[in-house]
């Protein structure tokens, strides 16, 4: 798309699709597709104007969800091996990417991420699943040398049961399939309780997972906008885990509604991510990785560079090169060729910017680029911001902003710098810059977090454990550690082996 009309924008995009089968507002109960009494609209951020209805869930919904999932769960585990799970995590892999152009437009439209974020997106979320369908093979037990004669110890991995997933709306593909192909792998049925803002994606990703001849009782999906309801997951029984990525508040919550019933809990919550260029650092080089970082996703992910902190010597020499990259991305709607900056999910996010830009600027601040939001009505769309002269006493500091904001910090030592990126209760990922070797091993050992890049902004990969420390919750996703979470090591000690 060159030129676009707003009143038509979402309507073009999908009349284009190759499947329109794929968009898909139902819920997905008992292996079917199904109606609520309920709905609820899905706003398209390019234009604020409504996507699409899709059905609302009650308690009484999810209930039926986690019971035929329960029951199909046993099943499944029984009646399949890890090389058939496998061939079915394949299956569905294939056909993600066969339909990689229709699922990257509608997660693009419900998000509003570049279409061409939103392609990588799918490949992303695709290699994960790629990932688990050769890990399902290899659930391994051991064998344990028994310090009593003629008796042998093992162990066997087995499935914790039917897990409830929730998702948030940045990554609407990655998420989902982080986390239920691990799942799916090691034998467990989910329930999915999609984000409000991004169902769209969720659905079209359970009805390939179905036509990839994935057991259809143990993918459940219900969208709501019932809070309540969706406390479900956290609190019946018959779930055994818990698997969440949002905000930290809501993580806390829900780990404390599953300990009534000892719920497996695995947490990808807040995050407050310190960027710090060293002096010796490659400069294009940080600033590469501080634009993957920062504006990816228009400032809207949970590893995003949140506090740049880079050494006085260099701090106005890194902050032009900043600017001047900065200053070439074209904001405007996610699907026109031209953007390179689209817009954040919702009026809420655009509010936040603003407030810690307000923030900064009453505190001593300046503006370096942007600065500024969209007109009211015409997208939810915040300027790319660079802001300089920023202190520890602005809400830039301790908050994590969720949009295109990168506030620059100088410091002088090194001691100084880990002293500041490690005051906060997040503790997800931390970058820095350095072209000194033992800088680099001591400032990676030295900071609190789950995830530290060093000269890249790129830390996340299938084959990557992702999950952070401190307050941004706990538990790994993706990587060798994916399986874990899904699984419960079950020992078995044979007796009188002379008899």
């Amino acid at each position: 798309m060159g030129s676009y009309d707003p009143s038509h924008y979402h309507r073009d995009a999908l009349s284009k699709l190759s499947d329109s089968s794929l968009l898909i507002g139902d819920a997905f109960i008992d292996g079917v597709w199904q109606k609520t009494d309920n709905t609820f609209e899905v706003i398209e951020p390019s234009t604020e104007t409504v996507l699409g209805q899709v059905q609302s869930c009650d308690t009484q919904h999810f209930q039926n969800a986690i019971q035929s999932a329960n029951k199909a769960q046993s099943e499944y585990f029984k009646s399949t091996t890890g090389h058939t799970r496998g061939a079915f995590l394949k299956k569905w892999a294939s056909l993600i990417l066969e339909n990689k152009r229709d699922i990257a437009t509608i997660l693009s439209l419900e998000n509003g991420k570049l279409i061409s974020e939103a392609e990588g997106e799918v490949v992303y979320a695709t290699s994960f699943i790629s990932w688990f369908a050769e890990e399902a093979t290899r659930c391994y037990g051991v064998t344990i040398p028994s310090s009593t004669p003629n008796t042998q110890v093992t162990t066997v991995k087995e499935p914790v049961g039917v897990c409830g997933i929730i998702t948030p709306w940045n990554f609407p593909a990655a998420m989902i399939t982080r986390k239920i192909a691990p799942a799916f792998a090691a034998g467990c049925a989910v329930v999915i309780k999609p984000p409000r803002e991004t169902p769209y994606t969720c659905l079209a990703l359970t009805k390939l997972a179905v036509d990839a001849g994935i057991p259809p009782k143990i993918i459940q999906v219900c969208p709501t906008k019932n809070r309540e309801a969706s406390l479900e997951l956290a609190t019946n029984p018959l779930v055994k885990k818990i698997s969440f990525t949002g905000s930290t508040g809501v993580g806390k919550m829900l780990a404390k509604l599953a300990t009534d019933t000892l719920k497996r809990v695995s947490l990808e919550l807040g995050g407050n991510a310190p960027f710090i260029v060293f002096e010796d650092a490659n400069l294009d080089l940080a600033v590469e990785g501080a634009m993957f970082c920062k504006f990816r996703c228009s400032g809207q992910t949970c590893v995003c560079a949140n506090r740049l902190y880079v050494q006085r010597s260099v701090a106005e020499e890194f902050t032009q090169k900043l600017v001047a990259k900065v200053s070439q991305l074209k904001t405007g709607p996610s699907l026109v060729s031209t953007t390179t900056q689209g817009p954040l999910v919702n009026k809420a996010a655009v509010n936040k910017v603003q407030e810690h830009v307000d923030d900064a600027l009453a505190k001593g601040a300046k503006i370096e680029a942007g600065g500024k939001p969209g007109a009211p009505g015409q997208g939810y769309f915040f300027q790319p911001t660079v802001l300089s002269s920023v202190t520890n006493d602005m809400i830039v500091a301790k908050d994590e902003t969720f949009g295109p904001l990168a506030p620059v910090f100088t410091f002088d030592t090194e001691d100084e710098v880990i002293q500041l990126a490690n005051d906060t209760e997040f503790g997800l990922a931390g970058y820095f810059f350095s072209r000194d070797i033992n800088r680099a091993m001591r400032v990676a050992a030295r900071l609190q977090v789950g995830m530290v890049g060093v000269n890249t902004g790129k830390i996340s990969a299938a084959e990557t454990p992702f999950g952070g420390v401190k307050e941004s919750g706990y538990g790994r996703e993706g990587s060798l550690y994916g399986m874990d979470e899904y699984t419960y090591t079950k020992s078995v000690t044979v007796g009188n082996l002379d008899i």
